[in-house]
């Protein structure tokens, strides 16, 4: 079963990769504290609304800044980073820095714990569908998806945006979109339908 890393590719005139080169990326990688700041400024609210599609209060600050200290404080982090669209790899990494906190949450509430209460049960069913969800789509990506359309799937499926607004986003023609899409649909449906099985 292939594996594989999801690298995005956008372009925006606001964000450094829109440089006259990739030099910034050297400066990224060896910790440039310009160029830190510049993203977390750029990119909290991106960051932010990734973290808050699974966690809420407290958790929710708590994993945001947790993001940007693995990038101020470690290289591999930085180096997970090779190119492309910065807003949408961060994105991909708040989104499962949340599920990671999620689930060591999880792990460690105690029995007899107000999660275990009646008066909460609808709350943590909720929880526990949102939690499953995340780790799918994060099992679907690493799994099964191309590299070559994780574009199409983080803006048709994960941002939902519409196809005129994803084909405009992603530089690419509507009719590009629209089939890298279908292939991405029926890859979806056949991962599904396995994980379903007895």
């Amino acid at each position: 079963m292939e594996t594989c890393a999801v690298t995005m590719s956008l372009s925006s005139a606001a964000q450094p990769e829109s440089r006259e080169s990739d030099g910034w990326i050297a400066d990224f990688h060896g910790g440039s504290r310009t160029i830190l700041e510049e993203l977390y400024r750029t990119h909290f609210e991106r960051v932010a609304q990734a973290v808050g599609s699974v966690l809420d209060g407290a958790d929710k600050e708590t994993t945001i800044h947790e993001v940007f200290y693995r990038l101020l404080s470690s290289e591999q982090a930085r180096r997970g980073y090779s190119g492309g669209s910065f807003g949408a790899w961060i994105a991909t990494v708040a989104r499962n820095q949340a599920i990671d906190h999620l689930r060591r949450r999880k792990l460690e509430e105690p029995a007899g714990s107000p999660g275990d209460l009646p008066d909460s049960a609808e709350r943590r069913a909720h929880f526990d569908e949102r939690v499953d969800a995340q780790l799918m789509v994060k099992q679907f990506r690493e799994r099964c998806l191309p590299e070559k359309w994780a574009q199409v799937f983080e803006a048709r499926f994960i941002q939902q945006l519409d196809q005129s607004e994803a084909a405009r986003a992603l530089g690419i023609r509507r009719t590009t979109l629209i089939y890298q899409e279908f292939r991405v649909r029926k890859l979806l449906e056949r991962f599904f339908l396995k994980e379903q099985r007895p």
